[in-house]
């Protein structure tokens, strides 16, 4: 998410390397680094096969390889006026392409939070933006639809374009034509890529376990002994669900790759998992979204139009499965916790040093009571 924070200026270069550099930090650290790419890990012999074709052996491994943007084949996709978001080289060539030529119009291609944050960079810069997504609406992994709706409402209040329940069909004249499968068009000066990411799992041999990433225990390793595995590339425990999913998210590879480096120092130590969420800033709006907005449940909505925030709930077998929360960004730390411990197993109650920061946040005293109450007091919500 850094990158666009570097294109339009906010961040320095620098900035987004917020350890440092790989250079400094060995030797800070004292490792060495070698920088040939690595083809395979041969578990069973315990080495890496290197791109030079020299073997490396280890005693223990860390795969943490994470993801990489992921670009439908469709015609055009490789277009000179085409471009994928994903690493700070992706954003060195946008923020020379963006400084270099004129451009006025744009598409954004996925309505996701780095699809938005890329349509509030062109915005700033008074380029004519259209976001366009195969969904029925922005956010569709993370918002329920009447916070979509809210969001969307303001968008195209501030003359962004949306384009949504749209299949990509091809990419014209080098990225200067959207064409979608019900025959309609786009024109444009640039189109930018955002639909989503792919684990870089190739490097694992036939013996580690696979899905779509790497499976891996509550100490991060895998079925293989001695390799492990953290990041975006791995395949952790959803504590909503129970079962190994990625989450791909900053918290979540942090902490793993805490645990992991723990235990392959030799002290024990677990990681229980983390759940889907969301916590963005943009175009002068917070949206903050927990849990699975696939879940079925019943539905409460609060809203407070005077200050412009939204609420909702999802709750099934008296417990929330997801929350949307739209302009109460100071309040997203206490929320987080509740619905991870509530995952987690633990009692209803909230403490009152909570409440008084959900309070202060602005969030209403109803919602608070709903949240710790044992009864579901439908009566007091809107539907």
């Amino acid at each position: 998410m850094l990158t666009t924070y570097y294109i339009c200026g906010k961040l320095q270069r620098e900035a987004t390397l917020p350890f440092g550099a790989i250079k400094e930090l060995s030797q800070k650290y004292n490792f060495h680094i070698i920088t040939t790419s690595v083809q395979k890990v041969l578990s069973e012999e315990k080495a890496v096969l290197l791109q030079d074709g020299k073997t490396k052996y280890y005693d223990q491994i860390l795969i943490s390889t994470g993801a990489r943007a992921f670009v439908p084949p469709i015609p055009g996709h490789e277009g000179e006026r085409v471009f994928s978001m994903r690493t700070i080289e992706d954003a060195d060539y946008v923020r020379k392409i963006l400084e270099g030529r004129e451009i006025k119009r744009a598409v954004v291609v996925g309505a996701s939070m780095v699809g938005i944050k890329l349509v509030e960079l062109l915005y700033a810069r008074g380029i004519h933006c259209t976001l366009v997504d195969m969904a029925p609406y922005i956010f569709p992994l993370a918002a329920v639809p009447c916070v979509a709706a809210e969001i969307e409402r303001r968008l195209t209040g501030m003359g962004v374009a949306l384009a949504f329940s749209k299949a990509l069909k091809a990419i014209e004249e080098d990225g200067q034509r959207v064409v979608f499968a019900d025959g309609e068009s786009i024109s444009c000066d640039m189109v930018l890529m955002c639909i989503g990411t792919r684990a870089n799992t190739e490097i694992a041999d036939e013996n580690i376990t696979v899905n779509r990433g790497i499976v891996v225990d509550k100490r991060m390793r895998t079925n293989m002994q001695d390799i492990y595995c953290a990041g975006d590339c791995s395949e952790g425990c959803n504590l909503q669900t129970g079962d190994n999913q990625i989450i791909g998210i900053w918290d979540n590879a942090a902490r793993q790759g805490e645990t992991a480096g723990a235990n392959m120092a030799g002290v024990v130590k677990e990681y229980e998992g983390n759940m889907l969420h969301n916590i963005t800033h943009f175009m002068g709006m917070d949206f903050i979204g927990f849990g699975d907005v696939k879940s079925e449940g019943e539905e409460f909505l609060y809203e407070n139009k005077e200050k412009g925030e939204t609420f909702v709930i999802r709750v099934k077998g008296n417990k929330p499965v997801c929350m949307n929360f739209l302009d109460s960004y100071g309040a997203s730390g206490v929320l987080k916790a509740y619905m991870i411990n509530k995952f987690g197993g633990a009692g209803r109650q909230m403490d009152s040093v909570s409440k008084v920061r959900l309070l202060n946040e602005g969030i209403p005293e109803k919602l608070i009571n709903f949240l710790e109450s044992n009864s579901e007091e439908e009566d007091e919500w809107e539907k």
